[in-house]
């Protein structure tokens, strides 16, 4: 067992810092010891230390499993900066031989960064078979609970892979999981044994304030109005891919600052290209969707402006979590409508299946199952029973669960009347859970009292106090804020220095799943 000042003497020697932050000690001490660790740390806090010093300290592999790209690549890049080569990040934009290659190998690597998609991959697993997996950590663990019954479903398939790989130690990490969620993740991961170490998430250097709109043209002028004179790394979340591109073009036009959009129905590069230039500060204003943010260790960025609403709390926390991850005051602005309501409204539509497209799919299956036993292709099966991957992500997992299908065979015939009523009974507690996830978000919006507090209630008793201005309720007027960094004027540059620009420096990214 690693002492205090062993473990801050390794902590020195591979990383440069001479102290802990608040709990990575303690959970870096627990798995080393081996046991399971459910971490709740708040965003920017350094909570991939807690398994990137286990890893060089011990003999095995250790694995991550990560939900973005992005996030693996900017994690393998640091680490390889640091002079830690033995790490990989095996994703789906290697080329098949750069792949099997790179499986080949693993028992070179002391970490590997996987998706949980990648991990279901029947080779990989065969290949991590082969050698010691010390540690399995499961990044951003809230995807557990907020993706894995509808939008990744492979989530809800660690726990086979821990026993497949001999029950490794665990860690579970998130930034925003309530006590709700923080059991399920232990449900769901086969381990209710799990020590838990749960830190505040309300970080202290971030202001709040809501304003209401009369109508989206209102939002835009009042963001003209509000960037005009605050000059500062800013993110502008949208839940709708044409109005963050209407807004982008509107700010480019009205504002001299560099602005882009970015969500996931871009080519590939556009998108790799606009993180890049937000991270080389080549940008000042990104207007995104929840694509985009994840995967961005951007120490400075200043604001963050809601055009709208996220379904859930959850989501929003981990997106004003990206501002101030260097401690510095930064600012949280909402702006909403009184109809605002529909539009996340649309969004659970479209994640959940209807009762009547349940009776549908296993009409459907029942075809299937009659002629030949086997399902279509994906995208052939998906257009045939005109669902979303969402929707159908959502019955297929049901009916995997209830040994119906595995892979494209169908095992029985899938219009029993009890599993017909399982999954209606399961779908109206996602609708119910979904619902009520947005009414939450809803209320805090309209809230007469601390937003702070109110933020915050679902996660943790108490809100420290910040050493900012607190929110627009406590006396905060977002009127008063001034942020004024120097930024370069692009208006006059030469199409030489633009084009430099365009194709700049440094490695670029991608996520795996788009918004």
């Amino acid at each position: 067992m690693q002492t205090f000042d062993q473990l801050t003497q390794h902590l020195y020697d591979h990383f440069g810092f001479t102290e802990f932050r608040e709990g990575q000690k303690e959970i870096i001490e627990d798995l080393l010891a081996g046991s399971d660790v459910l971490g709740i740390l708040p965003t920017g806090t350094g909570k991939s230390l807690c398994y990137q010093l286990p890893a060089v300290l011990q003999s095995g592999v250790t694995i991550v499993v990560s939900p973005l790209i992005s996030l693996m690549i900017d994690q393998v890049k640091q680490l390889k900066a640091r002079g830690f080569r033995s790490v990989t990040a095996l994703n789906s934009f290697m080329d098949r031989n750069e792949r099997i290659k790179t499986m080949k190998q693993f028992q070179q690597y002391s970490l590997i960064y996987l998706s949980p998609e990648m991990l279901q991959n029947d080779w990989v697993k065969q290949q991590l078979l082969k050698v010691k997996v010390e540690l399995l950590v499961v990044d951003e663990a809230h995807c557990i609970s907020q993706w894995g019954h509808e939008f990744r479903t492979d989530y809800l398939k660690i726990d086979q892979v821990i026993q497949d790989l001999g029950e490794p130690t665990v860690l579970a990490l998130s930034a925003t999981a309530t006590p709700e969620v923080q059991e399920d993740i232990r449900v769901k991961l086969n381990l209710s044994g799990m020590r838990k170490h749960v830190y505040p998430m309300d970080k202290k250097n971030i202001s709040f304030a809501v304003e209401e709109c009369l109508d989206p043209d209102t939002k835009i002028e009042k963001i003209v109005q509000f960037l005009s004179k605050n000059i500062a790394p800013t993110m502008i979340y949208f839940s709708s891919r044409q109005w963050a591109e209407k807004v982008a073009f509107q700010l480019r036009e009205r504002l001299n600052q560099r602005v882009a959009f970015y969500h996931g129905g871009m080519e590939q590069t556009d998108r790799m290209l606009v993180q890049q230039q937000f991270m080389n500060n080549q940008l000042d204003i990104i207007c995104c969707t929840s694509a985009f943010g994840m995967g961005v260790d951007k120490p400075d960025i200043r604001i963050v402006i809601h055009f709208h609403l996220p379904p859930q709390i959850e989501s929003f926390i981990q997106e004003v979590g990206r501002a101030g991850r260097d401690g510095e005051p930064c600012v949280s602005l909402v702006l909403f409508t009184h109809k605002d309501h529909y539009l996340p409204q649309m969004l659970i539509q479209n994640e959940l299946p209807q009762q009547e497209d349940v009776k549908r799919v296993l009409s459907r299956l029942q075809m299937y199952w009659s002629k030949d036993n086997m399902l279509p292709e994906d995208g052939e099966l998906l257009l045939e029973i005109e669902l979303s991957e969402s929707q159908w992500n959502f019955i297929r997992h049901q009916l995997e669960q209830h040994g119906v299908i595995d892979g494209r065979s169908i095992l029985t015939a899938p219009y029993q009347k009890r599993i017909h009523q399982e999954l209606l009974q399961f779908l109206k507690e996602r609708w119910t859970y979904k619902q009520n996830k947005l009414t939450e978000i809803l209320q805090w919006v309209h809230h007469f009292d601390c937003r702070r507090k109110g933020l915050y209630k679902s996660f943790q008793d108490e809100v420290r106090e910040p050493y900012v201005p607190c929110c627009d309720v406590c006396g905060f007027l977002i009127s008063d804020l001034q942020f004024n960094d120097e930024i370069e004027d692009c208006k006059g540059e030469s199409w030489q220095d633009r084009l430099k620009l365009v194709f700049g420096q440094g490695e670029v990214y991608e996520t795996e799943k788009s918004s």
